[in-house]
Order: structure tokens, then sequence, then C-alpha cells
């Protein structure tokens, strides 16, 4: 478990570097683009299915359940804002204050706390946040209503054209984002490469899987914190055999599916810690970056 948090902390300190921020923005801005582009092309088409689609709930439920929505989605947002927030302005006092070995424990520490404080405003107050949203759901004509929610369905498809995109670019360029990884904390040891469309064709593969999942659990997206786990878990698979198999593609020889078997909690953990960036609009180009990087570090971790 000390490799994967160590892993997890390099991967939060290099995300930060200048090396890494400009790869993000320079690939970002380029996948943003593009989809902002597609998105213009297909949006009438899009927002007619997203109509349809909606047209199947009853207004009711879609009005209930959007409040549930919107209520859960603020207050998971203010957990993880918080949480950043902590880190950005105090992050090197608690660099110097806290050792390495309780470094871990801190951190987790820290996002509970989040989550009780934030917890607890919305055991008070949560009714009172949900009457609000959905006072304003229910002032908003049915049509507009529709609209919203159509709206926000075909943000979410676009939305994850963007993460899929940039976990396909970032795998592509694992090799140059490594490079400044390996020679900070491995001095310089050798980079292997031998293994570049294989850990594309998973790439592939797991997002066909992550297309015909999310159509099938779209549905589940109606249900308030049912919805959030079952996102982390799409965006977790997404996102777990191309940072692993990167990983071992730039540490060994040959990669064999059984280590991943092998560590497959640690490769979860990472994973999952990648998935949560993408809650965030922004954030989330970082989160393929920031898989790669930890996973990478773990595995060499274990190799050395």
């Amino acid at each position: 478990m000390t490799n994967v948090i160590t892993a997890v902390m390099v991967g939060f300190k290099e995300i930060l570097s200048w090396s890494t921020i400009k790869h993000v923005l320079l690939s970002g801005i380029l996948v943003v683009a593009v989809w902002i582009g597609i998105g213009y092309a297909v949006w009438n088409p899009l927002m007619s299915l997203s109509s349809h689609i909606i047209e199947l709930v009853p207004f009711s439920m879609v009005r209930s359940n959007g409040a549930w929505m919107l209520s859960s989605f603020l207050w998971l947002q203010l957990v993880l804002l918080t949480f950043a927030l902590i880190y950005a302005f105090f992050g090197n006092i608690i660099l110097r204050s806290v050792s390495k070995d309780r470094y871990s424990s801190f951190s987790i520490y820290t996002i509970v706390a989040s989550a009780i404080f934030w917890g607890i405003v919305w055991f008070f107050k949560g009714d009172y946040i949900y009457a609000e949203f959905l006072k304003l759901l229910t002032w908003l004509p049915f049509e507009t209503v529709e609209k919203g929610i159509a709206f926000l369905i075909g943000f979410y498809v676009i939305y994850n054209g963007i993460i899929v995109t940039m976990l396909f670019i970032t795998s592509l360029f694992s090799e140059a984002i490594i490079i400044g990884v390996e020679e900070k904390h491995f001095q310089g040891q050798e980079v292997v490469r031998d293994n570049l469309f294989k850990s594309i064709g998973y790439t592939i593969k797991d997002s066909i899987i992550f297309i015909v999942a999310s159509i099938i659990a779209f549905s589940l997206l109606f249900v308030p914190i049912v919805n959030i786990v079952v996102q982390i878990l799409l965006w977790s698979w997404l996102i777990k055999d191309t940072i692993s198999y990167d990983a071992l593609a730039l540490t060994r020889k040959k990669v064999d599916k059984s280590e991943v078997k092998e560590h497959r909690v640690a490769v979860w953990f990472i994973s999952l810690i990648a998935a949560l960036f993408n809650f965030v609009p922004l954030l989330n180009l970082f989160s393929p970056y920031f898989g790669e990087i930890a996973m990478f570090h773990y595995f060499k971790e274990i190799k050395k």
C-alpha cells in the first residue's frame, strides 16, 4: 500500500510541473476545440435524440430526480473543491509538517473531513437545497425543463467524448510525458517502448466497452447517489487498462496480463483517483496524465 500512496503523491506533484501542464494545455485545448466543432455540427440531432429519451420518462420523475441530481452534484463538487483548495493553499505547509508515512492518512482524513463537513451542511439544509432546485425546475415550463435536461444529456455525451479522446492522446504520447518523471525519480533508467500499439488496442477496446456500458446504464444516471457511483465505476473501468498497460509497456520488455491482475487493487485505486478528476471541468484534462504518471511510478517501484 505504501508504494500506491507514494505513486499517488508523485502523480499529484508531477501534474503541477510545467512540463506536464504544457502537455495538458496543448492537447486539452486542441481536443476541446475539436469536440466543440463536433458538438456544433451534430447539436440539433443530438438534442432531438435527447428530447425523445426524456419523453419516455414521466415529468414528475424528471423534475424530482433532476433536483436530487443537482443537489448531489453540488455536494460532490464542494467536497472535491474544498480538498483541492486545502492542498492548493496549504500544500507546502502540509508537506513540511506531515511525514511521508502519515501523508496518505492525512490526505484520507482531509477528504473525509471535507465530506463530513458538507454532509452536516446537507443534513441540516439538504431539504432546503433540494426544495430550491425543485422550485427552480417547477417554475420552468415543461418544454424548458425538457430542453434543459436534454441539454445536460448532450453536454454529457460531448464531455465523455473529450475524456475518451484525452485518454487516447495521453496514451499515444505517454513516453514523452514519462521521460521527465523517469529522470527525476529513477536516475534516467531506460524507458521501454515496444508495446505502443498493443496498449492503444486496450484503449480502443475499453472505449467501446465504456460506450456500450454507458448506454446500458443510462437510466441509472437519473437515480441520486447511484448515478455518481455508476459514473465513477465507468470512468475507472475506462482508465484502468490503458494506464496500467501503458505503464507496463514503459517498464517491461514484455507486458504480462497476470501482473495487472496481481496488482489489481493498486490499479483500481489509482484509476479511481484519476476518475474523480473527471467530475470537475478543466481538471478532467489532467486525469489521464495523473493516471499515467502514478501508474508508471507504481510499476517502476515494483520492478526496482
